[in-house]
């Protein structure tokens, strides 16, 4: 028997973002399908943060078309799995908000600060980095448990 998805109120959209999950980004390649990359992100007061390398497909699409899809899906067994459509605003690494940003991202996905400082340490040296700061235009929230 298959479930049909349920609503999810706004209170479980957020309780849901806020967890450390992954989610895959949708950027829109010059030609041919979507850039799918699974990502760490940090959901705070309705937005969504994304850090990422200058250098990388997804940074120069959507500097290019900055309309994006995010995907977050629960593990097994969870059924539920929230998408968010809209456009990001860029913001180069460098300024102390855009670096407090990416802390709080990079922590939210270790057991301790000194696991964050070391991940971050290790992911430095991959060229200068920004930030994708995105307030959604259109959610669809499905729960299937």
């Amino acid at each position: 028997m298959s479930h049909q998805p349920s609503n999810m109120s706004q209170a479980q959209i957020d309780a849901f973002l806020r967890a450390p999950r992954f989610a895959t980004v949708g950027t829109n390649r010059m030609n041919g399908p979507p850039q799918l990359t699974p990502v760490w992100y940090l959901y705070e007061d309705g937005k969504i943060y994304i850090s990422m390398f200058v250098k990388s497909a997804k940074y120069r699409n959507l500097r290019r078309d900055p309309r994006i899809g995010v995907c977050v899906a629960g593990d097994s067994p969870d059924g539920r799995a929230v998408m968010l459509y809209g456009t990001v605003e860029l913001v180069p690494e460098g300024d102390p908000w855009v670096d407090e940003i990416c802390w709080r991202l990079v922590r939210r996905y270790h057991d301790t600060d000194e696991e964050a400082r070391s991940f971050m340490e290790s992911v430095t040296s991959g060229g200068e980095g920004a930030l994708a700061v995105f307030t959604p235009e259109k959610v669809i929230a499905e729960d299937y448990n």
